[in-house]
């Protein structure tokens, strides 16, 4: 019996930067193949979205909130209705959204679920908490399954900057609620596991965090991938992307269809110090990102290596 060719895939066309191969997890989170997942006819139910906050100004802070920052709050002013809705990059038992007592809404970005698009998902349980807190009822809502068509979160919300607030730990969780008598041992585990982090005042969606053994910043950045990559490698070539001393650009990850530069800071660098380092790279980048020439030898390598170290979450 002839033994099966290895060279069968050789000629396979390469995958498009950001493309998800057959055999690749699904960006999803589904946990499932992308072909036995999103990849396949018809899909999973609702079509996959590649970059589901798209058009919303904060769509940078959505995705570092949704992928990276362990607690963090901010307001959302719903275009229809006056009441008040809480984003929060984490619930109590990741719940996709509770109604609090007072009948505020809180809506949560960290979540089990997985159906494909974020932005309808977080519609389709913020309508429905928005109902039950119409009916006066508190308490948790979920989504057990896929919601189908229906409105995004750009169609419910208005689209101005959010105002986001980093915070220590999870005592937000608890903060309107009077009686907290056995809460504190769950309230010190979730607490546990929460790396310091703040954010950055002088550049948007850029996050510091201390891990401990090492400090990083990480920035989502929503520009074309194909055109940060070409700016990032120019500013890599040249050196220019040395943040503090003894700090380096060390990677990306790709997340909900935007790119996240990653680097390593020394430690005890702190977030203060990389303000006015930030917001320099921050103009070097757009002069970068305005070049359209052609890529020189030694920028062509730093793309290379820089492309090879992503790492796709969603």
């Amino acid at each position: 019996m002839a033994k099966k060719s290895r060279t069968k895939n050789r000629d396979a066309a390469p995958l498009a930067e950001g493309e998800v191969g057959p055999r690749q997890p699904c960006p999803c989170g589904s946990g499932k193949r992308y072909k036995a997942c999103h990849g396949a006819p018809g899909g999973a139910g609702t079509a996959y979205v590649s970059r589901p906050f798209e058009g919303l100004p904060s769509e940078p802070d959505l995705v570092a909130l949704r992928e990276l920052v362990p607690a963090a709050t901010a307001p959302l002013t719903l275009k229809n209705g006056d009441r008040k809705v809480l984003l929060a990059s984490l619930l109590p038992m990741a719940a996709p959204a509770m109604v609090r007592d007072s009948g505020e809404v809180w809506l949560g970005l960290q979540v089990q679920h997985a159906f494909g698009d974020p932005s309808r998902d977080l519609a389709a349980v913020l309508t429905a908490a928005l109902e039950q807190a119409e009916r006066g009822e508190s308490g948790i809502v979920g989504l057990t399954s896929d919601p189908g068509p229906g409105p995004r979160l750009q169609d419910l919300v208005e689209g101005g900057e959010l105002d986001i607030t980093v915070h220590e730990g999870f005592e937000y969780w608890v903060a309107d609620v009077e009686d907290q008598t056995g809460m504190e041992a769950a309230l010190e585990q979730a607490n546990g596991s929460v790396h310091p982090t703040a954010k950055l005042t002088s550049v948007p969606a850029a996050y510091w965090t201390n891990v401990g053994t090492k400090e990083h910043l990480r920035w989502v950045m929503p520009e074309p991938e194909n055109d940060l990559l070409d700016a990032l490698s120019r500013l890599h070539a040249a050196g220019a992307d040395v943040l503090v001393p003894e700090s380096r650009l060390v990677g990306m990850f790709r997340a909900h269809g935007l790119l996240c530069p990653v680097w390593d800071l020394p430690v005890g660098t702190g977030p203060e110090a990389l303000e006015e380092p930030a917001e320099k790279f921050a103009t070097a980048l757009a002069e970068a990102l305005a070049d359209t020439s052609d890529l020189t030898p030694e920028q062509r390598s730093a793309r290379s290596g820089l492309a090879n170290r992503q790492v796709t979450i969603r």
